[in-house]
């Protein structure tokens, strides 16, 4: 088994937060001894998460068993979880931003154990790939600011929102939310684009065009908008989020566990 050093884009932040949050967990369990220190858990649990490693490499790369690598990696993504902000904070964050911007993501996942058309509920048609629905709510400048449970892929973000609450406490808060056009009728605080007329059934011709001004409302929507973006973008830089071949009934701790350490960075 060979070893080499390698680096990865993580801040000391990250890894020390995620070590003194392990070094407090180790001494509520008044655990005696472990095969590592909490330091070098925390860094092969960022070495999983931010490159994707696989338990066989970590164990070989650390000099330990691969139940320990995941009994390591399940109690850290257990103590960055519950670290995670709620909903509630996360709106109580954004009533002090001009706006904040609600969007969907897709993290896709492997179709392996899924059979009998149990696959079905992941399947994204408009992504044409088998996932889950994450929405995402960031700030202007397109900081993460919450994430969702994740829900199946076949959720249209719209239901997913009303599903998890979002939109009642965004709107019940007074909070302007700039979404795309997936979001239409989410409330009075909800922006989104003007539609482009229907076609004519007959014809198959527009009935109108979009006037000048809702040509020119839609480009600054999508400008202030775009930001957002970033977000989802700061999510899938944590590889093992681009695609999952672990259970889905485990990505929400997964996710919840990278919120944690996006904000620590």
């Amino acid at each position: 088994m060979l070893s080499y050093p390698s680096s990865m884009s993580v801040s000391s932040r990250a890894l020390n937060m995620l070590a003194e949050a392990l070094r407090h967990e180790r001494r509520a369990r008044r655990t005696r001894w472990r095969r590592l220190e909490a330091g070098e858990q925390a860094l092969l649990v960022l070495a999983y998460l931010r490159k994707g490693e696989t338990y066989t490499d970590l164990a070989g790369g650390f000099g330990i068993g691969l139940a320990t690598v995941f009994r390591y990696i399940r109690e850290a993504l257990d103590v960055l979880a519950a670290m995670a902000i709620p909903l509630t904070t996360a709106v109580e964050l954004a009533r002090r931003k001009a706006f904040v911007t609600l969007d969907g993501t897709l993290l896709r996942i492997d179709r392996v154990g899924m059979t009998g058309g149990r696959d079905r509920p992941f399947y994204s048609g408009k992504h044409k790939r088998h996932g889950l629905n994450v929405q995402v709510l960031a700030d202007p400048a397109g900081r993460l600011i919450w994430t969702s449970p994740a829900l199946p892929g076949a959720r249209h973000d719209m239901g997913a929102a009303r599903e998890h609450g979002i939109i009642d406490a965004l709107n019940d808060a007074g909070v302007r939310v700039l979404a795309d056009s997936a979001y239409r009728g989410a409330g009075a605080n909800v922006e989104v684009p003007h539609r482009r007329p229907p076609r004519d059934p007959e014809t198959g011709e527009r009935r109108r065009r979009l006037s000048a001004n809702e040509k020119a409302v839609n480009t600054a929507h999508a400008r202030l908008r775009g930001p957002g973006e970033r977000a989802n973008a700061q999510l899938k830089s944590w590889r093992i989020l681009r695609k999952i071949r672990s259970s889905p009934r485990h990505m929400t701790r997964l996710v919840d566990a990278i919120r944690s350490l996006i904000h620590a960075d």
